[in-house]
């Protein structure tokens, strides 16, 4: 969401923000202890409740989508959990559709491919996240291609909620659980071992095993990568401490994300810029990490390979510099 749009429909719809979430935007967050995380998911929740009415989804969905184009992206794969909307847009299924329409149109307005991951949340029952993998399911192959599990992995294990991603698996879903951020490697294997994890929200904490980091590359798993937030959350103590060039140089596939721009202030640009600045991954580099993206994403065959040969036209172009 951008943030001129939260300050706008909190007016609309008369709703309090505080002051991290104006002024002082982008707030300053930490989130490795208990403390730190409730601020975290207090200030996430209270952004997500300006969402009132339909419109607000197609501006939220259109916005986001012209944002990410402009940035270079030309296709999105964008996590929702329906239950924290459902009580207010007629239920999980009328939520999802209300998603999944305004995906579609924006899509339409700004040339970038949208599909949606239904993600359950770890710190409630795993029949709810069940519910929501079934509801996933009937929606496979309609706009919907993987299945999701956030909020903090300390407060609820990934083994917990393997039932609901075997549904998943089973309708042809992507399994891209979150692990290895404020938990260790010890988390990433359970996501892999008990949920047969594709892609790994976040995975930075692979790095700390050099066992584990072989078991991604050997398998392909991808880490989605957020350095910003690492940084923000304190998972990472500064920029250069975001052990991305460690999982690239071990094989691990990476798809470098943004995690939460409102809340963390940044875009995905920025992350390809602090891949180089900081880390310093050169041109082919970046282009590979582009590669790995793409690879690892549900974009159809046409797409993906539409968007790797862009990848190899960028890398072969002059640079204008010189």
């Amino acid at each position: 969401m951008r943030h001129s749009t939260l300050i706008e429909l909190a007016r609309e719809h008369a709703l309090h923000l505080p002051e991290a979430l104006k002024e002082e935007w982008p707030p300053k967050l930490r989130a490795t202890d208990e403390r730190g995380w409730f601020r975290f998911q207090r200030l996430y929740d209270i952004a997500r409740s300006v969402l009132r009415r339909p419109e607000d989804v197609y501006r939220l969905l259109r916005e986001a989508a012209a944002d990410e184009a402009a940035e270079g992206s030309r296709w999105l794969e964008i996590q929702v959990d329906p239950s924290g909307y459902a009580q207010r847009f007629g239920g999980l299924s009328a939520t999802l559709d209300l998603v999944l329409d305004a995906a579609r149109t924006a899509e339409r307005a700004e040339g970038v491919g949208i599909a949606v991951i239904v993600a359950a949340n770890r710190t409630r029952h795993p029949l709810d996240a069940k519910t929501l993998a079934r509801l996933a399911a009937q929606y496979a192959g309609e706009g919907v291609v993987g299945f999701g599990l956030s909020n903090d992995e300390r407060r609820g294990r990934a083994r917990d909620f393997d039932g609901a991603f075997r549904i998943a698996k089973r309708a042809g879903l992507l399994a891209v659980p979150h692990g290895g951020e404020l938990s260790g490697p010890v988390s990433v294997a359970e996501c892999v071992d008990d949920l047969d994890a594709d892609r790994l929200g976040h995975g930075v904490r692979s790095a700390e095993s050099r066992r584990l980091m072989e078991r991604l590359a050997d398998r392909q798993i991808t880490c989605e990568v957020c350095p910003t937030s690492n940084v923000g959350l304190g998972v990472a103590e500064s920029p250069q401490d975001v052990p991305l060039r460690r999982l690239f140089e071990a094989g691990v596939p990476i798809a470098l994300g943004a995690d939460d721009p409102l809340l963390f202030g940044s875009r995905l640009l920025a992350q390809y810029e602090l891949a180089r600045e900081v880390c310093g991954f050169r041109d082919a580099e970046l282009a590979e990490l582009a590669r790995q993206s793409i690879r690892s994403s549900a974009a159809p065959e046409g797409v993906r390979n539409d968007l790797l040969k862009e990848v190899d036209a960028w890398l072969a172009a002059p640079d204008p510099a010189e």
